[in-house]
């Protein structure tokens, strides 16, 4: 064996020993009362690191979710834009085009001998029926989401309890569009649907918006799963939505 080998090995050797002799000697400082006092306080601080990264790795997947929202929003902010400049550049030739009023003519232009004829006058358009406003549920704010106490929302992010809030709010309407609509011009699934709204109405409903688990799988995507049950307590824990039972059924009022 050449001498360089055996000096490595012995290198390596005197390395493992030097390891050894500095593991026994922590494991000396440990049993001293004042060190061990030190290692509790270290240990203490790395459970706070912890806590720290494991808040940290929320943050970050919120903002995500937050970047990836304003990604649609733009997009979707940009078909919009190119439809109104599509409409710009289409205006139909048919539309009136818009003329100056006589009444803002110069006095002094018009001739003193000339009569004045008067202006017969526009008949007026009967207003279109005032639709009827459908009451939808608030999106939660950043300070009523930090006040959720942390067992209610485990892991739920901000965005995903105002995502359920907008799904739920799509139910509503599409429930109450039906039911607003004349029964005439209803296809027979539209008012199979209204017959069962009709169903489901109690006293203690009248006069509110709710809606149940069907209307929640008919109209949106969302699952009737234990994730959405804990985003409805939490949106009754921050008074978006209240619980009315009977018949078998959990009607959930918008408040």
């Amino acid at each position: 064996m050449a001498s360089s080998d055996l000096e490595q090995l012995g290198s390596h050797i005197n390395e493992k020993i030097a390891n050894i002799k500095r593991t026994l000697s922590l494991r000396n400082c440990g049993q001293e009362p004042t060190l061990k006092t030190t290692l509790d306080k270290i240990g203490d601080e790395i459970i706070v690191v912890n806590e720290l990264l494991n808040k940290l790795e929320l943050e970050i997947q919120y903002q995500e979710q937050t970047n990836h929202s304003l990604k649609e929003l733009c997009e979707s902010l940009e078909e919009d834009y190119k439809d109104v400049e599509h409409l710009k550049e289409n205006i139909p030739p048919h539309l009136p085009q818009v003329t100056v009023s006589q009444n803002f003519a110069n006095v002094s232009d018009l001739d003193p001998e000339e009569p004045v004829k008067a202006e017969e006058p526009v008949p007026t358009k009967k207003p279109p029926k005032e639709q009827r406003s459908i009451k939808e549920m608030l999106f939660i704010t950043s300070d009523e989401f930090n006040g959720i106490p942390a067992y209610m929302k485990s892991r739920l992010t901000y965005c995903q309890i105002n995502d359920v809030i907008k799904e739920i709010n799509k139910a509503v309407v599409s429930k109450y569009k039906i039911l607003h609509q004349p029964k005439k011009s209803m296809s027979s699934v539209a008012r199979n649907l209204y017959h069962r709204f009709i169903d489901e109405e109690t006293k203690d409903t009248k006069g509110h918006y709710f809606i149940v688990e069907a209307d929640i799988k008919e109209f949106t995507a969302l699952k009737a799963d234990k994730r959405l049950h804990v985003i409805l307590n939490i949106l009754r824990h921050c008074r978006r939505l209240s619980e009315v039972r009977g018949g078998g059924l959990t009607r959930y009022v918008i408040t």
